[in-house]
């Protein structure tokens, strides 16, 4: 399990929404385990019906030539950006292990050194300061 942003749930409310009027007009109900994206009846969309869905979505952006699977790394790629542990973009990801995170999602962690160097220096820096000016006291 993962967490979703509140706006991703106010969306996916909004999209039950519709279908559950969808499948009112054919009679059909929607039930607690049906799939979120799935045919009228609760089938499974074969995978080539998303696909095709995000081309026509991402030629209408004038975004052409940008994968489905481009927007699973843009996710991974800005989580990491802003400092979300990688375990935890991992799991979001549902990778077995933080190994193939971390070995796909190195290159966007530039500077991890230089920051874990300038932090260990800020933790230190003040006791050596202190005891820089006791020594003179």
């Amino acid at each position: 399990m993962i967490a979703l942003s509140p706006s991703t749930i106010i969306v996916l409310r909004e999209y039950r929404e519709k279908q559950e009027l969808a499948r009112a007009m054919l009679g059909i109900s929607l039930k607690d385990d049906d799939l979120v994206f799935s045919q009228l009846d609760g089938k499974p969309l074969l995978p080539s019906t998303v696909t095709h869905a995000w081309i026509k979505l991402v030629r209408r952006t004038g975004l052409e030539g940008v994968r489905l699977h481009d927007a699973r790394h843009s996710h991974a790629s800005l989580m990491l950006k802003q400092g979300t542990h990688p375990k935890i973009v991992s799991e979001r990801l549902g990778h077995a292990n933080i190994g193939i995170t971390l070995d796909t999602y190195s290159h966007i962690l530039p500077g991890l050194q230089e920051a874990a160097a300038d932090r260990f220096d800020k933790m230190v820096t003040p006791r050596r300061e202190k005891e820089a000016v006791e020594k003179f006291d």
